[in-house]
C-alpha cells in the first residue's frame, strides 16, 4: 500500500521561497507509483495541503491530517524541505514528535543545537574540529571594535547566529564596516558571531544516509564571483560550484573523515551540507546545513548525481530511512 508523504515547505523566515522551491522539486521527483504525496505549506498566515490541482486543505494541528472529499488523510512520513524556522532549527520536528509523525530529519534537539552556529562550533571544537577565531555578541552588549580585531583580525565576517542561505553575513575590512555589519546580522537574529577570515578553498561537504549507510557525497569546490559565498554567489548564479573538487586526494580523504565525524558527533540523520575552508592542506569548519537546498540547481543534489544517485532515489531513500 502506497505511503502517504508530506512534504513541508514555506517556513516563517527570510527563505521561505527558497524552501517552497525545494518542496516543489522534492514533490515533482517523488515516485507515485510509491508515495501518495503532497505538499503542505507551513506558513505564519496558514498551514495547507495542496493537491495536483492547487486545491488547498486545512492541516488539523491536533494531528497533522486534513479533510479531502470527506476523507481524512493521515501522514505516514513527512519530508522536511522547511530551510529556516521552524523546520531547520527543531521547533516542528518537536511537534511531529508530539503527534507520533515520523520525519526526514535528524531528532529535534540535534536540528535546534546544529541551527545555533556558536553551540554547533563548540561541540566540535572539543572534538578537536578545527574552525575559525570567533567572537560571539548578543543585542545590547557594547561593541569594542579594538577588542574584536585584536581577537579575530581583519578582514572578519559577521553572521547572525540563527539563520541560512547567507542572509545578514558581511565581510568587514575596517573598524566602520564592523559596526555596519552587525547591524545588518541583527536585523535576522539577536545574537551574532564574528569570525576570522580563513584564507584557502571553500569546499561544501555532502553527507548522507543512503539504504542504511552514511555515505560521504562527492566534494564541491565553491568559486565565488564576489567577494564571499554570500546570498547572490548562492542562488542568483555568481559562483562556479566543481564537483568534484579540484583537490589532492589526501585533501579529500582528511574532508572525507572530518565530515563524517561531525556527522556522527552531532548525532545527525537524514541529509547533512557542511561547508569548510582547507587551509594549507586542513579542513576548517564553518557550519552545517541540516535541510540543504533541493534545486536541481543545489549542491547537495549536484553531489548525488555526481555519485550516480537520481533525485528520485535520494529523496526515497530519506523517507525508507525515516520509516524504518
Amino acid at each position: 500500500m502506497k505511503k502517504n508523504i508530506a512534504i513541508v515547505m514555506g517556513g516563517f523566515s527570510s527563505e521561505v521561497n527558497i524552501s517552497l522551491t525545494s518542496g516543489s522539486v522534492v514533490y515533482k521527483h517523488l515516485d507515485r507509483e510509491k508515495f501518495t504525496s503532497f505538499r503542505v505549506h507551513i506558513l505564519k498566515e496558514k498551514w495547507v495541503a495542496l493537491d495536483d490541482q492547487e486545491n488547498e486543505y486545512l492541516i488539523d494541528k491536533n494531528n497533522f491530517s486534513f479533510l479531502m472529499d470527506g476523507k481524512s488523510i493521515i501522514f505516514d512520513c513527512v519530508f522536511n524541505a522547511i530551510h529556516g524556522n521552524p523546520g531547520e532549527n527543531g521547533v516542528l520536528l518537536a511537534y511531529f514528535d508530539l503527534v507520533g509523525i515520523k520525519h526526514t530529519s535528524a531528532p529535534y534537539y540535534q536540528m535546534a543545537l546544529t541551527f545555533n552556529k556558536r553551540d554547533t562550533l563548540s561541540v566540535v571544537k572539543e572534538y578537536g574540529v578545527k574552525t575559525a577565531i570567533s567572537v560571539y555578541l548578543n543585542k545590547g552588549d557594547v561593541i569594542d571594535t579594538d577588542e574584536i580585531i585584536a581577537k579575530v583580525g581583519l578582514p572578519c565576517f559577521i553572521k547572525p547566529n540563527n539563520a541560512g542561505s547567507s542572509y545578514g553575513i558581511s565581510k568587514a575590512y575596517s573598524k566602520e564596516e564592523i559596526l555596519i555589519g552587525i547591524e545588518v546580522a541583527y536585523k535576522e537574529d539577536s545574537a551574532i558571531l564574528i569570525e576570522s577570515f580563513l584564507d584557502g578553498t571553500e569546499v561544501s561537504v555532502g553527507v548522507i544516509q543512503y539504504k542504511g549507510e552514511t555515505k560521504v557525497l562527492p566534494i564541491t569546490e565553491i568559486v565565488s564571483e564576489n567577494d564571499f559565498f554570500d546570498y547572490q554567489a548562492k542562488y542568483e548564479g555568481k559562483s562556479h560550484e566543481i564537483t568534484p573538487a579540484r583537490i589532492s586526494s589526501e585533501e579529500q580523504l582528511k574532508l572525507e573523515a572530518v565530515a563524517i565525524k561531525v556527522y556522527k558527533v552531532l548525532n545527525m540523520s537524514g541529509f547533512s551540507r557542511s561547508e569548510y575552508i582547507l587551509v594549507n592542506g586542513e579542513p576548517h569548519f564553518l557550519e552545517i546545513n541540516t535541510v540543504p537546498g533541493l534545486t536541481e540547481a543545489s549542491i547537495l543534489p549536484q553531489q548525488a548525481q555526481a555519485a550516480g544517485i537520481s533525485l528520485a532515489e535520494l529523496f526515497e531513500s530519506a523517507i525508507e530511512s525515516a520509516l524504518v
